[in-house]
């Protein structure tokens, strides 16, 4: 497995905390994700976790920074939970994981749009990230 996979699973899990409502310990046993045994690496599943938990333990901070960085016109309560999803994993990851490059957080979310999203929601995610990862290098 990989970390792609691990981004895959976190984003599937934070789209079902937000459409179904699944509490943080029922999406981090992973059970949901029925996964087969080849596919239950120790690193990718705890990459996954860390993800998962860090996003939702965060979530009010993740969701401000996503607000902020929305196109004038567009309101928070119309991001499809699909892009936000994405958007949460990979804004928590900029926020909290500098350790790992931005751009490789952009461009693995684009994919994990392009292969889940609506047609060209990879152009949202892409634009508000980038606005978040500029946002970000002036700080630090």
């Amino acid at each position: 497995m990989s970390r792609r996979k691990g981004r895959i699973l976190a984003f599937q899990a934070l789209y079902s905390y937000d459409v179904g409502g699944e509490s943080l310990e029922q999406l981090l046993k992973l059970e949901w994700a029925d996964l087969k045994e080849s596919e239950k690496d120790a690193d990718t599943v705890d990459f996954a976790r860390i993800l998962i938990s860090g996003t939702i333990n965060h979530i009010e901070e993740v969701d401000e920074v996503i607000k902020r960085h929305l196109t004038q016109n567009w309101e928070f309560s119309r991001v499809n939970k699909v892009s936000l999803a994405i958007l949460r994993i990979s804004c928590f990851t900029l926020l909290f994981q500098p350790e790992i490059h931005p751009t490789i957080v952009i461009d693995e979310a684009i994919d994990i749009a392009r292969e889940y999203g609506a047609d060209e929601s990879y152009k949202f995610i892409n634009a508000v990230l980038d606005h978040i990862r500029k946002e970000k290098e002036v700080e630090d």
